[in-house]
């Protein structure tokens, strides 16, 4: 199925790693025109020249800092020449109980995951708005947005507010012809669960358990028995992404093996 995006300038955050790097490399395949955001240049540089197609584009930035949201956009349009779409896949996470939480883990989560994409569609949204078919934008928030947990409670909560942020927006930016859309991903084989020090650790520890016990367990909970793959991930965004879910604005598709079975 051809999505239509030959030739249309891509915005993906979290861009070298996990889902943002499966999104990055589908849209390129789809004829985008990527810019790639992440922290990391040389992992950006060896991105960017992996992938097919192009002109693509990176920038090294921080989503976190204050003017992030302003310097992403002025790169796209500066390397790329237009803005059609944004995919906000940068995030942060640490598991710990509550009381375990610091100040410093809820600063930094409310950070990452509701500051940062309330200012790129705040910055993108005039560009958005004048993308010949139709601005779109997409947040990649969580089933623990969903269904937020003792165990992730941080997470949890910010994956809550950046539904509402997306829902929020989808309302104010709808009428002018621009789509906002959320995908809740359940757990995924990737850096967030696996690299050292990562979920899969975390919740080790939380539970006085070893890392495979963990795991373990954590795929017990998904109906389907296991953990998804970034690709499974992106094929959803992606769709949200192209003008081929065109009548689709204010949705949070769950892509998480039916591990939530309800809506907050």
């Amino acid at each position: 199925m051809d999505l239509e995006l030959t030739g249309e300038t891509i915005v993906v955050t979290g861009a070298t790693s996990g889902i943002g790097a499966a999104v990055t490399r589908r849209l390129a395949e789809e004829g985008a025109h990527v810019l790639l955001v992440a922290r990391d240049e040389q992992r950006l540089r060896a991105a960017v020249a992996g992938l097919p197609g192009g002109p693509h584009a990176f920038a090294a930035v921080d989503v976190g800092d204050l003017d992030a949201g302003e310097r992403i956009v002025a790169a796209a349009l500066a390397e790329l020449g237009r803005l059609d779409a944004v995919v906000m896949a940068a995030g942060a996470s640490r598991r710990a109980r509550p009381e375990e939480l610091t100040e410093a883990d809820w600063e930094q989560q409310w950070r990452l995951n509701v500051l940062a994409p309330q200012r790129l569609l705040l910055a993108a949204s005039d560009a958005l708005v004048s993308a010949p078919r139709g601005g779109r934008a997409v947040l990649v928030s969580s089933s623990s947005g969903k269904r937020p947990s003792p165990g992730n409670m941080a997470y949890g909560v910010t994956k809550s507010a950046q539904l509402a942020l997306s829902r929020a927006w989808a309302d104010h930016l709808a009428p002018r012809g621009v789509r906002v859309n959320a995908v809740a991903p359940g757990p995924i084989d990737g850096e967030m669960w696996l690299q050292p020090g990562g979920l899969a650790d975390q919740a080790a520890a939380a539970a006085g358990v070893t890392r495979e016990q963990a795991l373990e367990s954590a795929r017990a909970r998904v109906p389907l028995r296991r953990f998804g793959t970034p690709d499974e991930i992106a094929d959803a965004i992606v769709l949200l992404a192209s003008h081929r879910a065109g009548f689709t604005a204010g949705a949070a598709w769950s892509v998480d093996g039916g591990s939530v079975p309800f809506y907050l």
